[in-house]
């Protein structure tokens, strides 16, 4: 039996401005395009939105309400969601940028690590993800298992690295019994994932055991395959 592909999309009246930017990119999009996706006004709209304020985003970000709302097809809703959009902007501007820690050594991976895996009674795998200068783009739990053992399927490691487009990796996982030597199976799932990164032009750094006791770096004592 043949299944129909079904596309459920939210937008409606500019359903080409949002295929584009999902084509292309946001970059690519025309001012009036990119404000009719954020919106959720039609094209028509929007164009007559910024005709209003003379082409100027500084200046509709000042427009009132029942300014907006002089044009066809903007409601007081999507008049309140284009102020939101603009105030949005103005708390980003205003908010520092958050410093992602760098990842200089194995210590600065088993730092960020250490709280959330030295103290647990089952075992869990989890993956940093970096970026090209080595700093934390996020950090994930894989799995989460027994006492002896978490099973680690690479797919998700390597999709949680795609989705936020990281350049390198660093594994780890604990060993509730406080034994900090890795196992064979610890070993060959190092050397799997390694081998399926390389595939993706991801590079694993390191694979740290952790437990109450402290902790092994594989690379640090050269057991990365």
């Amino acid at each position: 039996m043949k299944y129909n592909s079904v596309i459920s999309t939210p937008w409606q009246v500019n359903d080409s401005a949002a295929a584009k930017l999902v084509q292309t990119g946001s970059s690519a999009l025309s001012n009036y395009e990119i404000l009719s996706v954020a919106a959720g006004i039609s094209e028509e709209s929007s164009r007559k939105l910024l005709v209003l304020a003379g082409n100027d985003y500084h200046l509709l970000a000042k427009l009132t309400l029942n300014q907006m709302c002089q044009v066809d097809g903007i409601t007081t809703a999507r008049a309140i969601r284009i102020a939101a959009i603009f105030e949005i902007g103005r708390r980003r501007k205003s908010t520092p940028a958050s410093l992602r820690p760098k990842i200089r050594c194995s210590q600065d991976a088993w730092k960020l690590l250490e709280g959330l895996l030295s103290d647990l009674q089952h075992e869990e795998f989890w993956v940093l993800l970096l970026n090209r200068s080595n700093q934390v783009i996020d950090q994930k739990r894989i799995s989460s298992g027994g006492i002896s053992g978490t099973v680690t399927d690479v797919r998700l490691i390597l999709n949680a690295a795609v989705e936020r487009l990281a350049s390198g990796i660093i594994l780890a996982h604990n060993h509730p019994s406080g034994n900090l030597s890795p196992s064979e199976a610890d070993l060959k799932i190092t050397k799997k994932i390694k081998e399926a990164a390389q595939m993706l032009d991801l590079s694993l750094l390191d694979h740290l055991i952790v437990s109450d006791q402290g902790y092994l770096s594989m690379a640090d004592d050269n057991l990365m395959p």
